[in-house]
């Protein structure tokens, strides 16, 4: 077998689809654009949707890939089996209604079996096929794989529901025996079965259906090949490692770690062999997704990258790794990836600060957890018990991150199990929670075959003109190819057009269109890009239309001038935030309408006043600076070596449109903008916000609608100027910031007045306990304002030591306030504060908690006070 590195067997694969007149497409963001019903980038064809579904028809049908991909579904089986992994790449070859089984098996074979390409042994590859596809069986016959190599799986069939689906072929690559995890006439024990033996190497789908809502299978106008073909586990295949870990791909992530670690290496121990193996894949995925633009947090993506982050501090702990450790690691896996992915060693600065704040905040979390799991087993062992409730040992795992086994190791070495019975329903109800949350939205829409096969020329002229005579080429109405239309809603295409169709983030021109008399035929409401690239107008129909009739196009002139504008705020908005927040921010995503701006990018942290203040200042520089603005269309290649800006997570053509502002900026862009940044007069920002996981949101006006802002704050501030009785709006700030004072010293007065009031209320309180079984206790309801003033008797009480435990409640506006205390002897006795106010708060029609010490309750039930003293001195007589 041919000795290759990860890179060579990528490029290979690559170039063998290039030689077969593939388009290579660009590996694109992890972060899907446009598309919620992934998390993730998930898969090769997970990017080419719109030409899969036909709403857009590619350039070139025929497209190959080397995509990143990550899969969090299985997370808690990394590093325990040889080919679960969160991030991998997806090598893939697709014909978007081109070629079909007949081309697309024959070169499978070839790329893995000639000695030009990977050159693996023929008689060591088997494959799958559908029962009912007996064409793909023949054509593997006829490519020379004998029958005895071919295996009917009633499984090959690929299907989402709604959409697209079609039977699939799957290749297998025979490890050999010594691999074998399985008896020899077990079951399970053939290519395609549950093993280790058999490695499926290659998936070729063959989407050929349309599966109906109504549950019928149709073939579709265009029939697809979908290929996926997981690279670390080729490599492992052709490197000859008994797992995926041992490949270049994983290694020198591991060997870093060894040097890291209290003396460990890799192979010498099981347990800590899982532990590197998650380390290594988790510092993969963390790196790529960071660099993507995703972010730690509480929810979506960044909860999985928090997950993550977590679970490897965990196992660098069970290698004695002290402190911080994962952010050393995005070096070595920027070297392992620089030959493709080389914006991982760009970004290097910017990932590992995120990582190395997040494993910071996460020794808190750490400790914290186990504290938890040391009470937990402490308060089993007085109780006599020996099990881990399922849902604690959830609640370890779900906020803490510590994994189950990791519970159970801690936990057995005091004697003590895990209910993985109760764990495993936990973990099973968070599942079918975030499938709920996905909803049923389908992952790949169905194609319009009528649009997909309108292929007339279509020019857009209004780059410079918003007015032209058209040519209407084709007519549709309720998806009807038609001759005329006399009302309703309808769709056109013409020759050429002057209106614009909503892209990157920019609305569509609106305008109207005229007859030969200068009549109004029909109002455009929307414009958008057909599977074709023609501009598809929708209109409402207010007289007769006709096809292979010349109209007028008239564009809304004031609309697009207001939208032009906006969007060119947006350029001088993106530069001026590079400027003030670093290289890393990326756009994510924006929206131009004609009276304001929205611009979405990632940012790690809050935006404070300052910089905002800051931004604004530049971008307003620029439009002072009255700086040109051009635009030409250039190849690619040259664009980027100009310093042109692309749209993150956008693909391009190999020709681009970039638009240069002066000396400020220059991006890839297929938008309209005025001629000089002087149009724009003004720039506002509005609002800032966070909108997600690491995702800001500046909302921002220019032009008249800027000046209406500042005039309408204007006026605000005059109004609380007269509101305040002085007579300049200058004088506001000092004003405030007397009555403020004002505030906080009548604060003081009455804050001293209350404590005095509950010393009052203290004299005579504590001088009386009663014997509750074998402690003394008192129990009262008092006047006084609330919490804090019944904590301040509290702390009275812990320094007269009036009594072992102490109950008191007060009611104010209906709502009750309850806090139990208890003295040192008393917890050492075994009587915990936060036990016995939740014992008693339910008579208050509330709940809390708290520490062994002091616990607080909040409720709405001012007439269950008596039952809950009463409560308390139950509770205690029988403890």
């Amino acid at each position: 077998m041919k000795q290759l590195s990860s890179g060579e067997i990528r490029q290979m694969f690559l170039d063998f689809f290039k030689s077969k007149g593939h388009a290579i497409e660009p590996s694109a963001s992890l972060i899907p654009v446009d598309d919620p019903t992934l998390l993730w980038i998930n898969s090769g064809v997970a990017t080419l949707k719109k030409y899969f579904d036909g709403t857009v028809v590619p350039k070139n049908p025929r497209i190959t890939n080397a995509q990143k991909s990550i899969r969090t579904n299985d997370i808690e089986n990394v590093g325990k089996t040889a080919r679960h992994l969160t991030f991998f790449e997806m090598l893939g070859n697709f014909s978007v209604g081109d070629y079909f089984k007949k081309e697309v098996i024959p070169w499978a074979w070839e790329f893995l079996t000639s000695d030009q390409w990977l050159g693996l042994d023929k008689d060591k590859l088997y494959v799958t096929v559908y029962p009912k596809d007996q064409d793909a069986k023949a054509i593997w016959e006829q490519t020379g794989v004998p029958a005895s190599h071919i295996f009917e799986v009633e499984d090959n069939f690929w299907d989402i529901g709604e959409g697209p689906s079609g039977p699939d072929t799957e290749i297998f690559y025979d490890r050999g025996q010594s691999f074998s995890d399985l008896p020899e006439d077990d079951p399970e024990n053939y290519p395609g079965g549950e093993n280790e033996r058999y490695e499926e190497i290659w998936n070729i789908v063959f989407s050929q259906y349309n599966h109906l809502p109504d549950g019928r299978y149709v073939d579709q106008p265009h029939k697809n090949i979908d290929t996926g073909m997981g690279l670390e586990r080729l490599v492992s295949v052709i490197q000859g490692t008994k797992t995926n870990f041992e490949t270049d791909l994983f290694m020198p992530i591991i060997k870093a770690t060894e040097k890291m670690s209290a003396g460990h290496v890799y192979g010498e121990d099981k347990q800590a062999d899982v532990a590197f193996k998650i380390i290594a894949d988790h510092a993969r995925t963390v790196t790529f997704a960071i660099g993507d633009g995703a972010l730690p947090s509480n929810e979506g993506r960044g909860y999985v990258l928090r997950r993550l982050i977590r679970r490897a501090a965990v196992n660098g702990s069970r290698l004695g790794i002290q402190g911080a450790f994962l952010y050393k690691l995005v070096p070595v896996v920027g070297e392992i990836m620089a030959s493709y992915y080389p914006e991982i060693n760009r970004n290097q600065d910017f990932i590992e600060k995120v990582i190395h704040s997040e494993e910071d905040r996460f020794q808190e979390t750490l400790n914290a957890g186990m504290a938890l799991l040391s009470q937990t087993i402490t308060e089993l062992k007085a109780k006599g018990e020996t099990e881990i409730p399922g849902a604690t040992a959830f609640k370890l795992f779900d906020t803490f991150g510590f994994p189950v086994e990791l519970t159970k190791e801690i936990a057995g070495d005091q004697g003590v199990d895990v209910d993985m019975k109760g764990y495993e329903q936990n973990m099973q109800a968070q599942r079918e929670r975030a499938r709920a949350a996905r909803g049923d939205a389908q992952s790949m829409g169905s194609q319009d075959k009528t649009l997909m096969a309108i292929k007339t020329p279509s020019k857009f002229t209004g780059w410079t003109d918003l007015a032209d005579q058209a040519t209407l080429m084709d007519l549709l109405q309720d998806d009807t190819e038609k001759e005329r239309v006399e009302a309703g809603t309808a769709q056109l295409i013409f020759d050429q057009t002057p209106f614009y169709a909503e892209m990157g983030g920019q609305v569509a021109d609106h305008g109207t269109i005229l007859d030969d008399n200068g009549t109004v035929v029909a109002k455009v409401v929307d414009v958008q890009h057909a599977p074709n690239g023609q501009n598809l107008h929708t209109v409402e129909v207010e007289n007769t239309l006709k096809k292979g009739a010349t109209y007028t196009l008239q564009v809304d002139t004031d609309r697009r001038r207001k939208v032009s504008m906006n969007h060119t705020a947006t350029h001088l908005l993106d530069q001026a935030l590079r400027q003030v927040l670093g290289e890393h921010t990326h756009q994510a995503g924006s929206l131009v309408e004609p009276t304001y701006l929205r611009f979405d990018f990632t940012n790690f942290g809050q935006v404070t006043p300052e910089q905002l203040r800051q931004v604004e200042q530049v971008v307003n520089e620029q439009i002072w600076r009255q700086l040109p603005i051009t635009w030409r269309e250039m190849p690619i290649e040259e664009a980027k070596k100009q310093g042109a800006i692309a749209m993150f997570g956008d693909k391009y053509g190999d020709t681009v449109r970039v638009v240069t502002i002066g000396d400020f900026n220059r991006e890839f862009d297929g938008g309209t903008h005025p001629t000089n940044t002087a149009a724009l007069g003004l720039f506002k920002i509005t609002g800032e916000s966070g909108i997600g996981a690491g995702i800001r949101r500046i909302e921002a006006v220019t032009s008249q609608e800027a000046y209406e802002y500042l005039t309408q704050q204007q006026d605000e501030l005059a109004q609380a100027a007269n509101t305040l009785k002085i007579d300049q709006v200058a004088n506001v700030p000092a004003k405030v910031e007397q009555l403020q004072a004002e505030l906080k010293a009548s604060q003081k007065t009455v804050e001293g007045l209350q404590a005095k009031l509950a010393a009052q209320e203290a004299a005579g309180i504590f001088d009386h306990s009663e014997q509750a079984g074998a402690h003394t206790l008192i129990a009262k309801a008092v006047k006084v304002a609330g919490m804090n003033e019944l904590r301040q008797l509290a702390d009275q009480w812990r320094t007269k030591q009036a009594s072992d435990v102490l109950v008191l409640a007060t009611a104010n506006d209906g709502k009750v306030s309850l806090l139990v205390a208890a003295s040192e002897a008393a917890n050492q006795a075994g009587i915990k504060a936060g036990a016995l106010i939740k014992a008693i708060a339910p008579a208050i029609g509330g709940g809390g908690g708290g520490r062994p010490d002091l616990a607080q309750a909040g409720g709405k039930n001012p007439a269950g006070i008596a039952d809950a003293l009463a409560q308390a001195k139950q509770v205690l007589a029988q403890a």
